[in-house]
């Protein structure tokens, strides 16, 4: 189940609503972060049981980029209701498909060095959920007091670095980071989840009844042509909240496998300069050149392979898209979905 319906407005300019970031190619490698995802997962699981949720927004583009992608794997929001109606959708539709399906859920905007050792976890976790009514989530060994991710703190872990989860944690502040990191019970919070889809639709029973008891309501029109309308007219009365907030900080079934495969959420311009190829001043420069002089720390991303002369900027993002150009503290980049919003309030839609 690959979650593809999220704007990625933390990534503005180069992120916009009409094509958010899952849809680009950050690296110049011909794939988009939702192709490449999608690349991932069919070394995984048979290329039909792939799932892609996304808005009905973005169903032409998701089509373009997915050709090999049937009508049927493409499971379409009408509208924005954050993860947890996303997944309970979803997951009516494959309980309708296999009523024994064990699920990976996966944003489609993560970054992945270690195919390999991904791969094996998640066949790992297959094989761990199959067997036990759990829900599993992914915990990536922190290497730096990073702010911009949750944590999970694990309770001990089994030889195969399974552990029962203790608490989620939203973003910390960096003291509190630092304490994290060196305590050692704190992994980040990947959002790549596994679970049987009858643990799923448990869990969604005891905390957010509300939720399944809509799709309860019509869960005979899944898998059926009957189905589209079904959820165009249930789906905007469903609760906006996420998976997090409504199921797993909650459930006392929760796991978390520990994991080193190289992983990166792309979610902030700070983790792009992080994983990008960087000079002796630690600049990064993507789709275009560029010249720093007297400047460190900083990230420079143009579109259409321009030349950029940096002077005197130190941590700093300077990002280019269309005709939006950003100018802003790398370490204030939590404040650029205010920037967004200002601008749409002052200016309308065209630049967001």
């Amino acid at each position: 189940m690959i979650m593809s319906g999220g704007v990625g407005s933390r990534f503005w300019p180069f992120s916009k609503e009409d094509k958010p970031k899952q849809f680009l190619d950050f690296f110049g490698t011909g794939r988009s972060l939702l192709q490449s995802t999608y690349d991932r997962f069919k070394k995984i699981v048979p290329q039909e049981n792939i799932y892609v949720v996304t808005n009905a927004a973005y169903a032409a583009m998701t089509r373009e980029q997915l050709p090999d992608l049937g009508d049927n794997q493409l499971l379409l929001e009408p509208l924005r209701r954050n993860t947890a109606p996303a997944i309970a959708f979803a997951s009516y539709r494959i309980h309708a498909v296999d009523p024994d399906a064990n699920i990976i859920v996966a944003p489609s905007d993560h970054l992945i060095l270690r195919e390999d050792l991904f791969a094996s976890d998640m066949r790992s976790g297959l094989a761990f959920v199959e067997e036990n009514p759990v829900l599993l989530t992914l915990g990536i060994r922190p290497s730096r007091p990073e702010t911009g991710y949750g944590y999970i703190q694990v309770d001990g872990s089994n030889s195969e670095g399974i552990g029962k989860v203790k608490a989620f944690t939203e973003k910390p502040d960096l003291e509190l980071a630092k304490k994290f990191l060196e305590s050692g019970e704190f992994m980040w919070n990947s959002g790549i989840f596994l679970w049987n889809v009858n643990s799923i639709l448990n869990a969604f029973r005891s905390y957010l009844p509300d939720v399944v008891q809509k799709f309860d309501e019509g869960k005979e029109y899944f898998n059926t042509p009957r189905e589209k309308q079904f959820v165009d007219e249930t789906f905007p009365f469903c609760r906006n909240i996420s998976i997090d907030y409504g199921i797993l900080e909650k459930a006392d079934n929760v796991y978390v496998n520990i994991s080193d495969f190289g992983w990166s959420d792309l979610g902030t311009w700070g983790a792009l300069h992080e994983i990008s190829e960087r000079d002796e001043n630690n600049n990064a420069n993507l789709n275009c050149k560029a010249l720093f002089i007297e400047s460190n720390d900083n990230v420079v991303a143009m579109s259409d392979d321009k030349m950029v002369v940096i002077q005197g900027l130190d941590d700093y993002i300077v990002a280019e898209s269309d005709n939006v150009l950003l100018v802003c503290k790398k370490s204030e980049e939590q404040r650029i979905k205010h920037f967004v919003t200002d601008v749409k309030f002052r200016y309308g839609d065209e630049f967001v």
